[in-house]
């Protein structure tokens, strides 16, 4: 019985046929050889100049343009077609399902309908049409051969345009449409970049064609399912801003470079990338863009700086720093790249432990406490040690409990206070500073990032004191501490 079954599925037949771009001149003798021979075409919208040539020819037909109206995305839509579709063979066979242009162009339905087929092992067959792309061609007098990308303009988040040759959009169909993709081209290209909009290409009486700077595209008064838009290539007389980095450094480090550059170190250079990766966190706080964009620049220098070094020593290069990223990236994340499934952030840390464990597992180490960096500042350094020591069980099981510690620390400060012993003093305000960090990780803060916004808040407050100061024609050595502290609660207000 499974056998016969089988049997039955190899027997049904998907035909899939190409309408043509538009002008029933352009439609194959050939699909409409099919089209006439079948009892029902099954069309994937009515909404293409050719349908009421159908008509005249007397070709039976209906459409899935119902499912454009039900569906919530096009990826549904798409998906519900191709269920329908299938859901049709079972009761006949062959189906014949037409689309616009070429199957094979531009057609996610008919990929999908491939790779499903394909599968069940469902006979397909292509009967080729004119592709709208074809037409596009002779309208614009360009030659693919010189290279052309084509891209679904609902998938420019995921496809991006290639600035060395023409990109042709297909399916901007309306103006929030161009708006979205105007907006997208405009972070590759020039808001002026000419471009070429065409509608119905090769559809006699109804083509049209325009050129336009990018930022009108969404302006235009004829956007529908029959626009295509055309960008032609965007000159790059621009130098590849990694390899002009690359070279800036070499060229410092040179013999004939700057003799400052020439005397770093790896050593010499740690204060500078300490102060730019802090310089780079503080305009994270502030949430200046255009600084960070800078800052980040900075950051970078001292890598590649670092970099510049260890190949001069023959130790490694930048492309081996390159290397080893993207090895423990795609090494880390097998929920991504391999298939390995997650549910949540938690169990992706915890595949990220798992696994730092397994490369980390030939390393000798002394302690568990190793591997935390002793130059990093005390909070963060306060924080990395503690959740060494809590991987092995050594914490607290609640923050309440960490809390009731800070209490206990509180109190024998105060009595180091009252005794007046500065070491001793300086001691226990240490393990007070160690216990509420230990409250702030067990509470998932970072006492880093919360001790800089405190001072950063202080800074703001005290600002405002000598704002109000200078109004007043007073210095701050002038002022009383009653009246600064009276600022200060106005400060707090605002």
């Amino acid at each position: 019985m499974a056998e016969n079954d089988k049997e039955l599925v190899i027997l049904q037949e998907i035909i899939i046929l190409g309408l043509g771009p538009g002008s029933p001149d352009l439609i194959t003798q050939g699909a409409l050889a099919v089209m006439k021979k079948a009892p029902l075409v099954y069309l994937r919208t009515r909404k293409h100049p050719v349908v009421p040539y159908l008509e005249k020819q007397g070709i039976r037909f209906t459409s899935f343009d119902w499912v454009y109206e039900e569906g919530e995305s096009f990826t549904q839509v798409y998906q519900k077609i191709c269920q329908e579709v299938f859901s049709l063979l079972q009761k006949n066979s062959p189906i014949v399902y037409a689309v616009p242009g070429h199957p094979l162009v531009g057609e996610i339905t008919v990929q999908s309908l491939l790779e499903q087929a394909k599968k069940l092992e469902i006979k397909t067959t292509i009967v080729p049409g004119m592709s709208a792309l074809d037409a596009l061609y002779s309208v614009l007098c360009v030659d693919p051969a010189e290279g052309i990308k084509i891209i679904d303009a609902l998938s420019l988040d995921k496809q991006k345009p290639d600035l060395e040759m023409g990109n042709i959009l297909l399916q901007v169909y309306n103006r929030f449409v161009a708006s979205e993709v105007k907006l997208s081209l405009m972070d590759f290209y020039p808001d002026e970049h000419p471009i070429t909009v065409v509608r119905a290409a090769g559809i006699t009486g109804e083509e049209k064609i325009v050129e336009i700077p990018l930022y009108e595209l969404d302006r235009l008064d004829f956007l529908d399912h029959l626009v295509s838009v055309y960008l032609p290539p965007y000159p790059q007389d621009r130098e590849d801003g990694w390899s002009k980095l690359l070279e800036i450094m070499a060229a410092l480090r040179s013999p004939e470079g700057c003799p400052w550059d020439r005397e770093q170190d790896h050593l010499s250079l740690r204060q500078y990338l300490l102060e730019e990766t802090y310089e780079v966190l503080e305009t994270i706080e502030t949430g200046e863009m255009h600084k960070l964009c800078e800052e980040l620049g900075d950051l970078l220098l001292q890598i590649v700086f670092h970099a510049q070094i260890a190949e001069e020593n023959s130790q490694f290069t930048i492309d081996d720093v390159l290397e080893s990223i993207n090895q423990k990236m795609i090494r880390r994340h097998p929920h991504v790249f391999a298939d390995v499934e997650v549910e949540n952030s938690d169990q992706v840390l915890v595949n990220w432990e798992q696994i730092k464990a397994l490369e980390k597992k030939e390393e000798k180490k002394t302690s568990v406490l190793d591997g935390v960096p002793p130059q990093l500042p005390a909070l963060m350094l306060a924080f990395k040690i503690q959740q060494k020591a809590a991987k092995v069980g050594f914490d607290w099981k609640k923050a309440q409990e960490a809390w009731e510690k800070v209490q206990e620390e509180l109190s024998e400060v105060g009595v180091a206070l009252q005794s007046g012993n500065k070491e001793e003093l300086g001691e226990e305000l240490g393990d007070l500073l160690f216990a509420l960090v230990n409250v702030c990780r067990l509470l998932k803060m970072q006492p880093e990032l919360l001790l800089r916004g405190t001072v950063e808040k202080f800074k703001k407050r005290f600002a405002y004191i000598e704002q109000e100061g200078e109004k007043m024609g007073k210095e701050l050595t002038q002022m009383s501490l009653e009246e600064m502290e009276n600022l200060w609660q106005k400060a707090k207000k605002q």
